[in-house]
């Protein structure tokens, strides 16, 4: 299949820029990353591509697409259609979409937020933040016990959308001590050829600016 130019406008630091980055290096593609700053995010030109400001976006050819999870599907759809990135049996599927929802909802607000609130400020209330984290975190830990990944016995898209920011829970203040099975489930990710790690933030500059929780997708 003829590969066109693919551009993920994002940055360094964003879980949902950081998965979509994965997903591009699991598929051995080429791909130019653009800076996405919340200046940037602001400007006319980067609204034209997602009228919500929000990061990452996808640029494929004539395609522009937004939301993380979204550009997961299409990404496994468009180039690997035969792989087991989406399962086609309908159960199966329907295992992945779940956590798909899942790292869009409980691991957005719980350990996402959180981080965004000790890291860049964010305007939020930690007290829930660090209680649906641990709610959330505890049902991982209880379902990936005897289970290598959250959806199958292989990496799907549901461990690319929940990784990141529970793997960077701690820098949110949510400890992972309590959960083995989340830890385990960390490493196996981290085991795979294609893994990349999310940039430290002690090693980024950090915007003075703070990020809304619409500024992620």
């Amino acid at each position: 299949m003829t590969q066109s130019q693919i551009v993920l406008h994002g940055t360094p630091l964003s879980g949902h820029t950081h998965r979509v980055g994965m997903m591009l290096n699991a598929l051995g593609l080429d791909y130019r990353f653009a800076a996405a700053p919340a200046e940037v995010r602001a400007s006319a030109a980067f609204r034209a591509l997602n009228p919500l400001g929000q990061i990452p976006v996808l640029q494929d050819g004539d395609l522009i697409l937004a939301d993380s999870n979204a550009i997961l599907v299409y990404l496994a759809g468009r180039y690997a259609p035969d792989g087991d990135w989406l399962p086609r049996d309908p159960v199966a599927a329907a295992a992945v979409q779940r956590w798909l929802s899942i790292a869009a909802g409980e691991v957005m607000h719980g350990p996402a937020v959180a981080r965004m609130i000790a890291l860049f400020g964010l305007a939020d209330d930690p007290v829930r933040a660090q209680r649906i984290a641990g709610q959330v975190l505890a049902f991982m830990d209880g379902h990936l016990a005897g289970r290598a990944f959250l959806a199958a016995d292989h990496v799907t898209l549901a461990d690319l959308a929940c990784y990141s920011y529970v793997a960077h829970a701690p820098d949110g203040g949510v400890t992972l001590e309590p959960y083995p099975a989340v830890r385990a489930w960390l490493a196996r990710v981290e085991g795979q050829p294609w893994f990349q790690p999310m940039p430290d933030f002690a090693t980024q500059a950090v915007r003075s600016v703070a990020p809304t929780a619409a500024t992620a997708s």
